[in-house]
């Protein structure tokens, strides 16, 4: 007779379950980049999915090195730097895009252009377009080394383009000598 009674219990808690799934709020998911990383779900199985290591630049909230799993997506790479920032550009980016470990995911702010910061047009000389260009790119500039170079890539990248040479001096390490070095190599587009 007990196991009846708890069978009948089992089998209503089921049915008020069903019940909640069907009547309750539709499921929803947030988009892809608004999923905070640490918070999907994942089992603690033995076959756990491979971690890979990405670098996620530009436009979010925590640039550095992002720790996925092996088949996650540029998206999951966003979440996981912090999420993009406002003035982030995330229609330029194929957010579906699988990564791989190694990979650089650089996400812009709105006009940017990604990559292929040296200017080589006629007009501007083989210049280095300081508003466009990676941090590799600005080492091309006399005097810039990498670490000079990276914090003039994340300034801009957390203030926007620069308006006028003289806005670098604003970049730690850039003082007025510094800046007469670079004003004859660099365009700012």
């Amino acid at each position: 007779m007990q196991r009846i009674h708890v069978m009948a219990a089992l089998a209503i808690l089921g049915l008020a379950g069903l019940a909640g799934v069907w009547l309750g709020a539709p499921e929803s998911e947030p988009p892809p980049v608004a999923i905070a990383y640490d918070e999907r779900n994942g089992s603690e199985s033995s076959t756990e999915a491979a971690s890979i290591t990405i670098h996620v630049a530009g436009a979010v909230h925590r640039p550095g090195l992002v720790v996925l799993h092996a088949g996650d997506r540029v998206a999951h790479a966003v979440a996981a730097a912090g999420g993009a920032l406002a003035v982030a550009e995330l229609s330029a980016l194929n957010l579906a895009a699988a990564v791989e470990d190694g990979d650089q995911v650089i996400v812009p702010v709105k006009g940017e252009v990604i990559g292929g910061g040296v200017v080589t047009g006629e007009d501007d000389g083989g210049l280095v377009d300081v508003n466009h260009g990676t941090a590799t790119d600005l080492e091309a500039l006399p005097g810039v080394g990498p670490v000079l170079a990276q914090r003039i890539f994340a300034y801009r990248q957390e203030h926007g383009p620069f308006q006028a040479v003289e806005d670098l001096l604003d970049v730690p390490g850039i003082g007025e000598g510094k800046l007469a070095a670079l004003r004859e190599a660099l365009v700012l587009k």
